[in-house]
């Protein structure tokens, strides 16, 4: 077992008292599962954070996100710039006329580095997706994401504890009670819950079953997104997976390191998004307002018959105002857009 030295993880996971401050940046993160936002200060702290399932309406999870930040910090707030980030980051941007957007590599790796330098390797574990970041002093050098399946990601172990009839909360620490996993096929969503049942049915315990679980999506994790690649510590751990004792357990045991989860693991894109809207100090920013969160939005889609190539052209509506579309491969869409906007 590989040990990080006490004064590392203490630095890392220092609790910070946060003044009372009403300037600061915005990080949204919009993932396929839930939205995460943070407000952060000057010194890239964080004041107010939010993390809520899109339960399939990200345009609602974004307003409610901003709200909720606004609701934990109260009134004159001044926003100085806004980031977004996620696999709905360009639809968070237009909504909320963010000034940074980011892909999720660059704002999970901007999270990490400015906290620790020293970093070697991030797992980052969400909903339907999961990542892997490698650094050389600070600076990303290589990634990888999950493909096609999901077997490894939290939705997941979201339905396989709905199957089991236990709530995700214990998911963990079920696993954790466990002496020894079974065998689970991890390989593919669909036998892993085949064999779930089949040991549920020749006489294993629901604890071992759920530890079982744990390192066979760890093992699917390292031989899909790992493959290849050597994973040096120091390995933090992030995404909201991380809260998962027993899933942090089984890579400890695979990996023979400690893992660093950083105290705010669930919003770390977010933070990175915030981050970045710090650095690139615009002289103003195109921040909507908090009043989005009340809007009437939507998105619509149509057909452009226009030429062969028959796109697909998404509208975002608020207040009864297009105000962004995209999909069009020619552009014409957006163009026209900003011309009426002059």
């Amino acid at each position: 077992m590989i040990l990080l030295d006490e004064k590392f993880f203490l630095r890392y996971n220092e609790a910070i008292t946060i003044p009372k401050h009403n300037t600061m940046y915005l990080g949204v993160d919009v993932g396929s599962i839930t939205t995460k936002a943070v407000a952060t200060d000057e010194k890239d702290r964080i004041l107010a954070k939010v993390y809520l399932r899109n339960s399939g309406r990200p345009l609602e999870a974004i307003k409610e996100s901003i709200r909720l930040i606004k609701g934990q910090l109260g009134n004159n707030l001044k926003v100085r710039g806004i980031g977004t980030t996620g696999s709905a980051r360009h639809l968070a941007a237009y909504l909320l006329g963010a000034d940074v957007v980011k892909n999720e590599i660059t704002a999970h790796a901007v999270a990490v580095v400015d906290l620790l330098p020293e970093v070697r390797t991030i797992i980052e574990i969400g909903g339907q997706d999961s990542k892997i970041i490698i650094l050389q002093q600070g600076v990303v050098v290589d990634f990888a994401m999950n493909t096609i399946c999901a077997a490894g990601t939290g939705s997941f172990l979201d339905q396989q504890a709905a199957r089991l009839g236990i709530s995700v909360e214990d998911f963990g620490q079920m696993a954790l009670q466990a002496e020894k996993g079974a065998r689970i096929a991890g390989r593919c969503t669909v036998f892993a819950e085949t064999d779930m049942i089949h040991k549920q049915q020749i006489g294993f315990q629901t604890d071992e079953i759920i530890a079982g679980l744990c390192n066979s999506l760890v093992k699917n994790y390292l031989n899909d997104v790992g493959r290849g690649k050597d994973l040096f510590p120091p390995v933090v751990f992030q995404g909201g997976v991380a809260a998962n004792p027993g899933i942090r357990k089984a890579f400890e045991e695979e990996l023979e390191l400690t893992l660093v989860v950083p105290s705010h693991f669930e919003v770390m894109g977010a933070l990175g998004a915030a981050k970045l809207a710090r650095r690139a100090c615009p002289s103003s920013t195109h921040f909507k307002g908090f009043g989005i969160a009340s809007s009437a939005c939507f998105t619509r889609s149509t057909e452009c018959a226009k030429c062969g190539n028959s796109c697909e052209v998404i509208e975002l509506v608020v207040e009864e105002e297009v105000i962004a579309c995209w999909g069009d491969r020619c552009g014409k869409f957006g163009e026209a857009l900003s011309r009426h906007k002059r």
